[in-house]
């Protein structure tokens, strides 16, 4: 006599593809909002053509932000009294960045490797939470220890080439 709760094949079939597809779209969104949220800083970096390039003397921080001098290392860039940048990991007073000037702003980003890694560090972030979520929800553990050990290792040079 057959149990009421015995699913056929094909059901389980279905609900392992279900799941799979479910946990699938959740690390692609993820992973897509993590590119998202980088690329408002690192398009500035990354695409400098025709932006201005300078660097900038930190001479004050409060409130999240840094400010100071700027002075112009591009053809047709003009020098600013002040220009705001991020307080982040690596700006401290008396400290001289190199950085590039968001068009129609007063307002500089990194530039340089390390401004790179700092522009993509929401990505790693993202890697470190997917990770978690194929190696759980797709049950791929080698999968998932391999993109998060790729969004440790990302946070980790981010952090020793930014200070």
């Amino acid at each position: 006599m057959p149990s009421a709760l015995s699913f056929s094949q094909g059901t389980v079939a279905v609900v392992r593809f279900g799941r799979r597809a479910a946990m699938g779209t959740v690390a692609a969104l993820i992973l897509i909002a993590g590119v998202w949220a980088s690329w408002g800083t690192a398009h500035h970096v990354m695409l400098t053509k025709g932006r201005e390039q300078g660097t900038i003397t930190v001479t004050r921080c409060s409130d999240g932000t840094c400010s100071g001098p700027y002075h112009p290392m591009s053809a047709g860039s003009t020098a600013r009294d002040r220009v705001l940048i991020d307080d982040a990991v690596g700006v401290r007073r008396g400290a001289v960045l190199t950085v590039v000037v968001k068009p129609g702003s007063d307002e500089v980003v990194r530039s340089g490797p390390s401004g790179v890694l700092y522009a993509w560090l929401p990505l790693a972030g993202a890697l470190l939470l997917a990770s978690v979520v194929v190696a759980g929800g797709l049950r791929r553990p080698r999968a998932g220890w391999a993109i998060g050990t790729a969004g440790f290792a990302w946070v980790t040079v981010t952090f020793l080439a930014v200070r």
